[in-house]
């Protein structure tokens, strides 16, 4: 099929037209198989086509197809939102808005934040990700491709390096920079909120280090300062845990989701403390698709099949895989390109290097393509687009996440 009627601004990391999938499995239109090691980009943790999500999904289409939540609330918002705001991990009530995507949770978070505490100015890191709508781009910390071209971005956003072992960052380094940047840069009673990500999808699965985390919550409360935590990508169990902000000891004012919230649905959320959810006035949050009834019940559905205890199984087992085949590379020199193993718990990431150290960037775009042409696909990711980021469905049958990993390996043995 003709792609003409595509902008080309849009770029396409696999040249294939799918037609279907089961679980972590998709076929193209030629009927070829492939192992999905990209899941969306992180979006289907619970697999292509679950049927619970599906089964869902269905029965709320022979009911209500859509309605605007702040013309005339209705039941499917109502129930999904009582049942999100009891998977969050805090002791403190919960409250919350939903959105059409992880990008436009964050700009929500940006209104809330400043509304809160009429405040305007933002901190966020190197190498994180936010979205592609115009404010998230200048939260964004990578300029190629996203803030290219694009002139002036709203802010005021400043940058500070992110603390974590995969990035060689300390937490001394970081408390440095965060001390100069209100020294030299910015009055921190100026500051609305500071932007992070427990572990960064786009930069490469980079892991915060817990200690500055801790430090960042100290520092937020003392200066009055939200701290937003983005887990669009890291949560709904993508770690193995329900949320990836339990592993670094704090809890969020406002919590970004998306991506893995219902099934492949279009569907985000912004969740937090209530007092500042309900500063903005009556009619200042909303939308006309927010929170749409399909979604919805796909949301409600996907939350059931995301219990704690399938959660840490289906996370063990990816864990486990990942760790015992990247050990034994290690050990055996599968090829002289291997780097480290970025991430924690489930989300984890491969890292190739040069044997001189430098990313080998070349050598992953041939890693893509002989994945591809064996029946694998995968993620590239990192600033220097040399960390393939692992996201296969957290559902995936043993067998085929092995017969994935057995691919890998050999197409990683072929590499020059």
């Amino acid at each position: 099929m003709s792609q003409a009627s595509i902008s080309r601004s849009i770029s396409f990391v696999h040249p294939l037209q799918l037609s279907h999938g089961r679980n972590a499995e998709v076929w193209d239109v030629n009927g070829r198989r492939y192992i999905d090691f990209v899941g969306g980009i992180g979006v289907l943790n619970l697999g292509h086509c679950h049927p619970q999500v599906v089964a869902a999904i269905q029965e709320q289409a022979t009911r209500l197809t859509h309605y605007a939540f702040n013309a005339i609330p209705h039941g499917p918002y109502l129930h999904f939102m009582e049942s999100l705001t009891d998977f969050i991990p805090v002791p403190w009530p919960v409250s919350g808005m939903l959105t059409n995507s992880g990008a436009e949770a964050a700009e929500n978070a940006l209104k809330i934040a400043r509304g809160a505490t009429r405040r305007t100015a933002v901190v966020a890191f190197d190498g994180g990700f936010h979205g592609r709508t115009l404010a998230t781009l200048n939260l964004n910390g990578k300029v190629a491709p996203y803030k290219q071209g694009v002139g002036v971005l709203p802010g005021p956003v400043y940058h500070l390096p992110y603390p974590s072992r995969d990035t060689g960052v300390s937490v001394e380094q970081g408390l440095q920079a965060l001390e100069r940047l209100f020294a030299v840069e910015i009055d921190v009673a100026e500051v609305a909120c500071v932007i992070v990500e427990p572990v960064q999808g786009e930069g490469g699965f980079l892991a915060l280090e817990p200690a500055f985390a801790q430090a960042l919550r100290r520092f937020c409360d003392e200066h009055g300062i939200v701290l937003v935590i983005d887990e669009i990508q890291s949560g709904f169990g993508r770690t193995g845990q329900r949320f990836a902000f339990t592993r670094l000891g704090i809890e969020p004012d406002l919590l970004l989701l998306g991506k893995s919230i219902a099934g492949g649905l279009p569907l985000g959320a912004v969740v937090g403390r209530r007092e500042l959810l309900d500063a903005l006035p009556k009619g200042a949050l909303g939308g006309t698709y927010s929170g749409n009834p399909l979604a919805c019940a796909a949301g409600l559905a996907s939350l059931e099949a995301m219990s704690d205890a399938n959660l840490a199984t289906w996370g063990e087992l990816l864990e486990s895989t990942v760790s015992a085949r990247h050990a034994a590379w290690q050990a055996n020199g599968l090829t002289p390109f291997l780097g480290r193993l970025t991430g924690v718990g489930a989300m984890r990431g491969i890292e190739l290097r040069t044997p001189d150290g430098k990313p080998a960037s070349a050598q992953l775009a041939q890693l893509l393509e002989r994945a591809r042409d064996a029946g694998l696909l995968l993620m590239p990711s990192g600033k220097a687009r040399n960390i393939v980021r692992l996201l296969p469905p957290l559902t995936i049958e043993p067998t085929v996440l092995n017969e994935g990993f057995d691919i890998l390996e050999r197409c990683l043995a072929t590499l020059a």
